[in-house]
C-alpha cells in the first residue's frame, strides 16, 4: 500500500463494493455501509479512495476522535458545515433545531429525532445539486448524539443521491447502534498479497520461513505488516515480532508507535502530546499552545521525518493509534502541562466549553473555578440538547468540586442529566455519591426519586412501585405536583404488574389519596385511578369522564403538554369506552411528538393511536402508523408496539404470525412480571380464535384474560368471553362476562352500551335478541368503533340466518363481509363469507394477490390523498421529501394515474 498513490494491496473485492455503491449514488439512489474491521486493517485507506473515486461529487468528511467525544454533536457539526448553507431550504422548526445544536442561534433545546430528521434533509437539499457522499471515519469514537443521529439518517436514507460510509473498529462502541446497517466486513491480506506488501517495505532479502511467519503472526494487517519492520534488523526480523502471547495486535502497534516517538527530541515528544489532546486538528491552536511551552518551529521536522504526524492548517496523525500511543504514554505532569497550555491558548469566548474541558484535564485536584465553568459547559450543552455531554460535564464538575454541599448538588444533577439521557446505569452511583455530602430535604426527596425512576426504567412493574412510592412521600410536603407526578408513575407501575402486583395498586391507591389535591391534569387522573382501586370502575367513571374532559375540551390545547398524563389519558379513555376522546388524545399527543421530535412521547403516543385506528376500523391506516412506530423504536431503542401489533395481526386471522407474537407476549409478561402484557396476549389470542371460529380456545384465552381486572384491557376481554364461550356452548362464562359488560355499561358511553347489548343479544332471552342486536350496531356505529360495529351485524347475521330469516341475513352479512374485506380482517370476512353460502349466496373467496403498492408507498399515498405536501409526510414518516416525491412517482405509474387527486379514487377502484 503506497499512501501517495492511493494504491491498494489486495482490496479489489472491497474497492469494486464502494464503486459499486457510488453507481447507485449517481443513478438517484441512496447508500450506506459500515466498513468494519481491526485497527491498521485499512478502513481509512478505503475511505480515501472512495474520496477520490467521488471527486466529481460533493464530499464531506468528519472523523470521530477520542478527546472529542464528550461533545455534543461535535462530530455532526464538522461534518455538515459544509452544507450549512442549505439550511434555509429546511422547514422552520427544522432550521431552529439544527441551529440550537449546532449552537448557531439560542433556543428551545431539540430533541434527537428532530435533529436526525433536520440532517436527513439538509443531506437531501445538498444532494440536489450534485451527489452528495459523506464519510465517517473511526465511528467509535464519535460523541453519543452524533452516533445516534448518523445511525438514524443511515437507516432513512432511500432515494437522495446520498452516500453514508462509516468505518468502526471490530470492538468498537458504535456496533449496537449500527446494527442492521449493511455492512463490510474488512480482514487482513490475503497471504500472497501480505507478503507483497511486506517485500516493499523489508530493508532487503528474508527467508521464506521468517517471511511467512512474519505474514501469519499479523494476520495480513496492512498497517502492521508497514510499521512492525521498521528498525528491524535482519537478526531481529529472524525471530518475527514476538511470537504468542504479546497481546492484540493494536496493542502492539501501538507500542512500536510509541518506542519511535520515545526516541525523538524532548520538545517533538512534547509537540506530540499537545497535538494528541487538542481533538480537532486546529493548526493555529496548536501554535499557540506550543509558544506558550517555549515550543519552536524546530521540533516539527523530526516528527514528521518519523512518518507520524502532517503539520499545516490542519493537523493529522500518521494513524489514530499514534494519537492513542502519545497521549497513553505521556507522564502525568506532562499530561497536565498540555491540557493546561490548550486551555490558556482557547479563547474563552469563542469556545468556553473545550477550555474548561482542557482546564478539567490541567487539575491536579479540587478547583471550584473549574468545577463552575464545567457546569456553565453542562448548562450550554442541555440547551443544545445534548443531555449525554452534559451529564459528563456535570459528573466531572463533581469530581473536582471542594464544598461537599455543592459537590453533592452537583452530583445529583450529573444523575438527573444521565438519566435524562437513557444512561441509568450511572444514576445509582451518582446518587449515592450525592448522599455522602450534606443534602437538604428536598435534595434527598430527588435523590430518591432519581433513583426510584432509573429503577423503574429496568423493572417496569411491581419492583418499581415502593421506590417511586417513598420518593412521592419525601416530595409530598416540599413539592406536591412532583410527588402527584411520582405517585401517578407507581400507578402505571402498578397496573403493569396487574396480576403479578401483590397489593400493589391498593398501595398506590391509598398513597395518593394521602398527597394533597391539586387542580392539575395529574391530580385528576390521580384521584379518578384512586377511586378505580379501591371503590370499583362504576364509582371511578365519572371522575375519568372528568379527567378526560378537562384535557381533550380546549380546541386550543397547550402546545407543550405534560408527558406524565398522557397514557392515563389514554387508559381513561379505554375504560370508558370513549373511542371519540381516545383518537382525540392520543392524536394531539402524536402531532405534538412528531413536531417536536419527542421520543419518549412518541413512542408511546404512536401504539395509542394504531390501536384506536383499528377499532374504528380504519386497519391501513393503524398498520401505517406502527410502521412509524417502528422507526421511532429504532431510535428510542425501546419496543413500545408489540401489544398493538399483536392484536391488530389477529384481528387479521393470520394464525401463525398472530400466535408467534402473542406467545412473545406471554413469555415477556410471565418473565418480567408484567400480567398487564400478558392479559393484552390472553383477549389478542380471544380474537384470533373467535375470527377463526375456533370457540373452545376462544374461551380458555379469555376466561385466562378475565382473571384479572385490568384496566381498560378487562372490558375488551369480556365481550370476547360472551361470544366465545356461546359458540362453545359454555353459558355460565358467558353470564360472568355478561354481568361485568353490564357494570361497563354504567359509562354510558356508546362502545360500552353496544357491548352489553351484544352480550345481551347473544346470552339474553331469544325475544330480545334482535332488538338488542339493531341496538348494538346502533351504538357502534354512532361511535365510530368500525370493527366492533362490523361484528355485531356478523352475529346478527348468523342471528338471522338461524332463524330463517335469509333475506335479512344477507344484508347484514353483505355489510359486514364488506367492511372485513376492506380492513383486511380476513378471518372475520371468511367467516360472514361462510355465512352468506349458507344463505344461498354465491360469494367468492378473496385471494389476495401481490399488493400494486409496497406498504410504504401505500402509506405515502394515502397522506398525499389527504393533501399533506411532501415535507409533512417526509416528517411524518421519516423521510426526506425528495424520497417522498421518488415513491410517489412509482405510485402514481403502478396506480395509472397523474396526480394526487386521483390516489382516492385509485385506491377506491382496488
Amino acid at each position: 500500500m503506497e499512501r501517495g498513490t492511493r494504491q491498494l494491496v489486495g482490496r479489489e473485492r472491497e474497492s469494486e463494493v464502494l464503486a459499486g455503491l457510488l453507481r447507485e449514488v449517481r443513478d438517484g439512489r441512496s447508500r450506506v455501509l459500515v466498513l468494519r474491521g481491526e485497527a491498521g486493517v485499512g478502513k481509512s485507506a478505503l475511505l480515501d479512495r472512495l474520496a477520490e473515486q467521488a471527486a466529481r461529487m460533493q464530499v464531506v468528511r468528519a472523523a470521530g476522535v477520542e478527546a472529542e467525544s464528550e461533545f455534543a454533536y461535535s462530530a455532526l457539526q464538522r461534518l455538515c458545515a459544509p452544507l450549512l448553507p442549505q439550511l434555509d431550504r429546511l422547514p422552520e422548526v427544522q432550521q431552529d433545531a439544527l441551529r440550537v445544536a449546532f449552537g448557531l442561534s439560542a433556543g428551545k433545546a431539540p430533541e434527537m429525532l428532530l435533529v436526525g430528521i433536520a440532517v436527513l434533509g439538509l443531506f437531501a437539499e445538498a444532494a440536489a445539486a450534485s451527489p452528495l457522499v459523506c464519510l465517517v471515519d473511526d465511528a467509535q469514537w464519535l460523541d453519543l448524539m452524533s452516533l445516534r443521529i448518523l445511525a438514524f439518517v443511515g437507516r432513512r436514507l432511500d432515494a437522495e443521491s446520498v452516500a453514508l460510509v462509516f468505518t468502526e473498529r471490530s470492538t468498537g462502541g458504535g456496533a449496537e447502534e449500527f446494527a442492521g446497517l449493511p455492512e463490510l466486513p474488512l480482514r487482513g491480506l490475503a497471504d500472497a498479497d501480505a507478503r507483497a506488501l511486506l517485500d516493499a517495505v523489508l530493508p532487503g532479502p528474508v527467508d521464506a520461513r521468517v517471511r511467512d511467519r512474519i505474514v501469519a503472526e499479523t494476520g495480513g494487517n496492512p498497517l502492521a505488516l508497514l510499521e512492525l519492520p521498521r528498525g528491524l534488523s535482519h537478526v531481529e526480523l529472524a525471530f518475527g515480532f514476538g511470537g504468542p502471547g504479546t497481546g492484540p495486535l493494536a496493542t502492539r502497534l501501538e507500542d512500536g508507535f510509541r518506542r519511535r516517538v520515545d526516541a525523538l527530541p524532548e520538545d517533538t515528544r512534547a509537540l506530540l502530546l499537545v497535538a494528541a489532546v487538542e481533538p480537532v486538528g486546529d493548526g493555529p491552536l496548536l501554535w499557540h499552545a506550543l509558544r506558550l511551552l517555549g515550543i519552536g518551529l524546530e521540533a516539527v521536522a523530526p516528527a514528521e521525518a518519523a512518518d507520524l504526524i502532517t503539520l499545516g492548517a490542519t493537523v493529522r496523525f500518521r494513524h489514530p493509534l499514534v494519537r492513542s500511543a502519545v497521549w497513553r504514554g505521556a507522564d502525568a505532569a506532562d499530561l497536565r502541562a498540555a491540557h493546561r497550555a490548550l486551555a490558556e491558548a482557547t479563547d474563552a469566548e469563542r469556545d468556553p466549553d473545550r477550555r474548561a474541558w482542557h482546564r478539567a484535564h490541567a487539575a491536579v485536584g479540587p478547583d471550584e473555578d473549574v468545577a463552575a465553568a464545567l457546569e456553565r459547559s453542562a448548562d450550554r450543552a442541555l440547551a443544545r440538547g445534548g443531555r449525554a455531554a452534559a451529564a459528563r460535564f456535570l459528573e466531572r464538575a463533581a469530581a473536582l468540586t471542594p464544598a461537599p454541599g455543592e459537590r453533592a448538588r452537583r452530583a445529583l444533577a450529573a444523575a438527573g442529566a444521565h438519566l435524562a439521557a437513557g444512561a441509568v446505569a450511572r444514576v445509582p452511583d451518582l446518587v449515592a455519591a450525592a448522599e455522602l455530602g450534606p443534602l437538604d430535604r428536598r435534595q434527598q426527596a430527588d435523590a430518591h426519586r432519581l433513583r426510584a425512576k432509573a429503577a423503574a426504567t429496568t423493572d417496569q412493574g411491581l419492583g418499581a412501585v415502593q421506590p417511586l412510592l417513598d420518593a412521592a412521600a419525601r416530595l409530598r410536603d416540599l413539592d406536591p405536583a412532583a410527588a402527584r407526578e411520582t405517585c401517578l408513575a407507581a400507578f402505571g407501575a402498578a397496573l403493569w404488574a396487574g396480576r403479578h402486583g401483590d397489593g400493589g395498586l391498593r398501595r398506590v391507591a391509598d398513597a395518593a389519596r394521602d398527597l394533597p389535591s391539586g387542580d392539575d391534569p395529574a391530580a385528576a387522573f390521580l384521584h379518578a385511578l384512586a377511586t378505580w382501586a379501591t371503590d370499583g370502575p362504576a364509582a371511578a367513571f365519572p371522575l375519568l369522564a372528568r379527567a378526560l374532559r378537562a384535557l381533550t375540551a380546549d380546541p386550543d390545547p397547550d402546545p407543550d403538554p405534560d408527558p406524565a398524563v398522557l397514557w392515563p389519558a389514554a387508559d381513561a379513555a379505554v375504560e370508558l369506552g370513549d373511542l371519540a376522546a381516545w383518537s382525540d388524545v392520543t392524536d394531539r399527543a402524536v402531532r405534538f411528538a412528531r413536531t417536536t421530535g419527542t421520543l419518549s412521547v412518541l413512542s408511546t403516543a404512536l401504539p395509542h393511536r394504531a390501536a384506536s385506528l383499528g377499532y374504528a376500523g380504519r386497519f391501513p391506516e393503524a398498520w401505517d402508523v406502527l410502521a412509524e412506530a417502528s422507526t421511532v423504536e429504532e431510535a428510542a431503542g425501546a419496543a413500545t408496539r408489540t401489544a398493538t401489533t399483536a392484536l391488530l395481526t389477529a384481528y387479521r386471522g393470520r394464525e401463525r404470525p398472530a400466535l408467534e407474537l402473542i406467545e412473545a407476549m406471554e413469555r415477556d409478561g410471565g418473565r418480567r412480571g408484567l400480567g398487564r402484557l400478558t392479559a393484552t396476549a390472553a383477549c389478542a389470542r380471544a380474537v384470533l380464535h373467535n375470527g377463526l371460529g375456533n370457540y373452545p380456545q376462544a374461551t380458555q384465552a379469555a376466561l385466562r384474560g378475565v382473571e384479572h381486572r385490568d384496566l381498560a384491557v378487562h372490558n375488551w376481554t369480556c365481550l370476547e368471553l360472551v361470544e366465545a364461550a356461546v359458540r362453545a356452548g359454555d353459558p355460565g362464562p358467558a353470564a360472568v362476562a355478561r354481568e361485568r359488560l353490564t357494570g361497563w355499561a354504567a359509562a354510558g358511553t356508546p362502545w360500552a352500551l353496544g357491548a352489553l347489548a351484544v352480550a345481551d343479544a347473544l346470552v339474553g332471552p331469544s325475544e330480545r335478541a334482535e332488538d338488542r342486536y339493531r341496538e348494538a350496531v346502533g351504538h357502534f356505529g354512532r361511535g365510530g368503533i368500525g370493527v366492533l360495529e362490523a361484528r355485531a351485524r356478523l352475529l346478527f347475521g348468523e342471528w338471522l340466518r338461524r332463524e330463517n330469516r335469509r333475506a335479512q341475513a344477507r344484508d347484514e352479512l353483505r355489510a359486514a363481509h364488506g367492511a372485513f374485506t376492506a380492513m383486511g380482517a380476513e378471518a372475520f370476512a371468511e367467516r360472514a363469507r361462510r355465512e352468506l353460502l349458507a344463505t344461498g349466496e354465491t360469494v367468492r373467496r378473496r385471494v389476495p394477490g401481490a399488493p400494486v403498492l409496497t406498504p410504504q408507498e401505500a402509506q405515502i399515498a394515502r397522506l398525499a390523498a389527504t393533501g399533506h405536501p411532501n415535507a409533512e409526510i417526509g416528517a411524518q414518516l421519516f423521510l426526506s421529501p425528495r424520497t417522498v416525491e421518488w415513491h410517489l412517482r412509482k405510485v402514481f405509474a403502478k396506480l395509472g394515474i397523474s396526480s394526487r387527486r386521483e390516489i382516492e379514487g385509485a385506491f377506491a377502484d382496488r
